[in-house]
């Protein structure tokens, strides 16, 4: 059995003033039946990106891109967890004498400071390529 479709405008019962509605809840709700859209049982959701390959290289990328022209140096490739990889990114802010941050796998580095975050990357064993920028 159809549910009644509602009208689309209404009148309130003491007021004059009209009530719009910007769409058909009778729709909405047939729609959300059909597609599964708000239940356990709709289509499967579409699964993250890959991880890029770590081949064992850390890139250190300069953008400036949403971040309003300035620029943020940003360390990619490094294989820590994130305790570990929040201990070297206070030490790299410390070493730049900048902020910055330590998360998804990422150190950010407020500035471009590449050069220096190469020179101390090697110093701790990695091997270090200048990338993007």
């Amino acid at each position: 059995m159809q549910a009644p479709k509602a009208p689309l405008m209404e009148r309130r019962s003491n007021d004059s003033t009209l009530v719009y509605r910007s769409e058909d809840p009778a729709r909405t709700r047939t729609k959300r039946a059909t597609t599964g859209i708000g239940r356990g049982n709709g289509p499967t959701p579409t699964p993250p990106p890959p991880a890029p390959k770590l081949d064992g290289i850390v890139r250190i990328w300069l953008e400036r891109k949403g971040r309003n022209g300035k620029p943020v140096s940003i360390i990619r490739g490094l294989t820590l967890d994130s305790a570990a990889l929040g201990t070297l990114a206070s030490r790299l802010k410390r070493g730049c004498g900048t902020g910055g941050s330590a998360k998804d796998g990422e150190i950010i580095i407020q500035g471009d400071h590449r050069t220096r975050l190469a020179s101390e990357l090697e110093r701790d064993g990695h091997r270090v390529k200048l990338a993007g920028g």
